[in-house]
């Protein structure tokens, strides 16, 4: 189970680990905000809210870390499906407007294919093409990253994820 740190302004931070959420509670850098009500942290004596979110008490001055465009992260942003077809195997990156026809390796350039629909466009533009996209390419944000870094969400952690939320 993960909990997600939120800054002192509220804006989600990064995600940790509750026995690294516990002890920056208990050493008084960071204060509870919400709890996992089925489930406590216990010792021999004690036992103690199961964090969901925290807050750090000291704000950290983190410049803005764009989403670094790789292979796994387009793969991650397109749910590891072919964005043609939605094939889950076999995998690999396409090219909508070819490298050989100019096309860069940018965000919205470049979606998950499988290897049999990534060998139908072949060396052609999407336009020039039978196939079309099930959705279209975006450079994703930091919170998209955050929400699809871990298996689950948790609920507890939606309204902090949300892009409204950041005003808070």
């Amino acid at each position: 189970m993960s909990v997600l740190v939120l800054n002192q302004d509220y804006h989600p931070l990064m995600i940790c680990s509750v026995r690294r959420a516990f002890l920056l509670i208990y050493l008084n850098k960071a204060e509870l905000i919400t709890r996992d009500a089925t489930k406590e942290l216990r010792t021999i004596s004690t036992s103690y809210p199961y964090p969901s979110v925290i807050k750090i008490d000291n704000y950290v001055n983190k410049p803005y870390k764009g989403v670094v465009l790789t292979r796994q992260n387009i793969f991650k942003r397109d749910s590891f499906e072919c964005q043609y077809c939605g094939e889950d195997k076999n995998l690999t990156l396409d090219h909508l407007t070819p490298r050989s026809k100019g096309g860069k390796s940018t965000w919205t350039n470049l979606v998950t294919a499988c290897t049999t629909c990534n060998a139908k466009k072949s060396d052609f533009n999407l336009e020039e093409t039978q196939l079309t996209l099930r959705k279209t390419p975006v450079k994703p944000s930091y919170l998209m990253f955050l929400k699809k870094s871990g298996d689950k969400i948790n609920e507890d952690w939606l309204d902090y994820l949300q892009p409204e939320s950041i005003n808070k």
